[in-house]
């Protein structure tokens, strides 16, 4: 197991788990794993993490949902006032957990393959930018270029750019370091897949992408695609896999790019 840092709920103790840290002031050796942290800020934006790549953001009283998925602990969701929908696959999209975490009428925006499962939603194409629930977003073409299934073609799926008061967050979806991601600026906060299927977004290409994004604060997620999968009667899920994420961390920390780790893949 790698070292995991997250930055620190309001008054609990911060954990450096590379170096000797304070630990309510007293000197300690940190082990290899800590209980990880599940909520965090950038600025005067909340942001909590929930499985694989399940978000939710809180600013001003207002909360949005982007793709919530029934496998991980709602619990902590609160009710959504616009939900963001990034893709049509079951971890992404899921109508059962769409309407647990929604308040009645909430928006829910979605991507152009989102329409046949939530047909009352709102589809935005690659490129548009709109205001909705008083929340301006942008979308953003998420799709790949390497052959082979899995398979997401451009225009299908979508990434988002949310502004949130000053605070530009940028949810960049399953997708490969495509022209439009790349064209994106002025990013604050970054979640970033890793890992995806037939080697299209392995750790180099992903801190290049990265650098080129330029984001002060970059969260990895979406980088398990073994644990995601269904797990049949009587089975369990594997070790969640830690690859690629302190080579992440090196590299993009030189280059002046905070690193966050959440905890997007909880032992049941």
């Amino acid at each position: 197991m790698i070292p995991i840092q997250m930055a620190p709920l309001k008054g609990a103790p911060y954990v450096d788990f590379a170096r000797r840290a304070p630990f309510y002031g007293v000197p300690l050796v940190v082990a290899l794993f800590v209980v990880p942290l599940l909520a965090d800020k950038y600025g005067d934006v909340e942001i909590t993490t929930f499985t694989h790549s399940s978000i939710q953001l809180e600013h001003a009283g207002k909360v949005i949902q982007i793709d919530p998925w029934s496998v991980g602990d709602l619990s902590r969701a609160k009710p959504a006032d616009l939900i963001l929908i990034t893709d049509d696959v079951g971890h992404h999209l899921d109508v059962k957990a769409i309407a647990r975490v929604r308040k009645p009428g909430a928006p829910i925006v979605i991507a152009a393959n989102g329409r046949p499962q939530v047909p009352g939603g709102i589809v935005m194409a690659n490129g548009e930018t709109r205001e909705v629930a008083g929340v301006k977003i942008e979308a953003v073409g998420a799709y790949d270029i390497k052959p082979g299934d899995p398979y997401h073609p451009k225009g299908e799926a979508n990434g988002y750019v949310v502004t949130l008061g000053g605070t530009r967050i940028y949810v960049v979806g399953v997708t490969e370091c495509v022209p439009e991601v790349r064209a994106v600026k002025n990013v604050d906060v970054a979640f970033f897949p890793l890992n995806l299927p037939l080697a299209r977004m392995e750790p180099a290409a992903a801190i290049e992408c990265i650098q080129a994004l330029a984001p002060k604060v970059v969260y990895p997620y979406h980088y398990d695609q073994e644990w995601v999968r269904p797990v049949p009667a009587g089975g369990s899920r594997p070790t969640p896999t830690t690859r690629g994420l302190q080579e992440l961390k090196t590299a993009l920390e030189r280059r002046k790019i905070e690193v966050r780790f959440a905890d997007w893949y909880p032992k049941f």
